[in-house]
């Protein structure tokens, strides 16, 4: 049986954001945006899935029920050197700089046929082994998810499962629009995570 995952987009948070000034790198408003209102989070995870989103920007969040505790998830998804364990995309990946263990260690990314990329630069930004944290930014790589950020968090739910929640934040490359950049990284996203339940539940 499919783990539920329910889906959230900036557009969809209109009630979770408000308007920042511009800083100098953008032209326009920064939205802020909560992808975890109207959800029975803790304050940390809230706080780690809100994003400041420039014009040209889009983000979104995915969020999968998995019955196995926080525990037997946080053992695959902290793999920082090794994402191959559950995401399917991936057909290679090696460490470039540092262990795969601490903030500013660099992997490099080589990703399957028939996907719009082939390599990702991915810079570790954090590693919360106490709050089940972590996240990563592309910083370089032949791909067209440019300022790409994403967040990934654990926390028990009431039936002594875990949620996990993931969200990111990315620019809406040149010639497509922010729904189709949406749905293209949603439908990656997701099928990670349910790759994620199923490769907890053989644990």
């Amino acid at each position: 049986m499919r783990s539920p995952v329910q889906l959230q987009h900036g557009s969809d948070a209109t009630n979770g954001f408000h308007t920042l000034q511009p800083h100098d790198q953008t032209d326009g408003p920064i939205r802020r945006v909560c992808l975890t209102r109207g959800m029975h989070v803790p304050e940390h995870v809230a706080m780690h899935h809100t994003h400041d989103v420039g014009p040209d920007q889009c983000c979104s969040s995915v969020v999968q029920m998995i019955h196995a505790p926080p525990e037997s998830v946080w053992a695959l998804v902290r793999r920082f050197d090794n994402p191959k364990v559950y995401k399917n995309f991936i057909r290679q990946c090696r460490i470039v700089q540092g262990d795969g263990l601490h903030v500013g260690d660099l992997r490099e990314v080589m990703v399957v046929s028939g996907l719009p990329a082939v390599s990702s630069t991915e810079r570790l930004e954090i590693l919360d082994e106490e709050r089940h944290v972590i996240s990563f930014s592309v910083v370089g790589g032949d791909h067209r998810l440019k300022n790409y950020r994403s967040v990934t968090t654990l926390h028990a739910s009431d039936d002594e499962g875990t949620v996990v929640v993931e969200s990111y934040i990315v620019d809406v490359p040149p010639g497509n629009t922010e729904e189709e950049t949406l749905s293209f990284v949603d439908t990656i996203v997701r099928c990670n995570l349910q790759s994620l339940a199923r490769s907890t539940n053989r644990q």
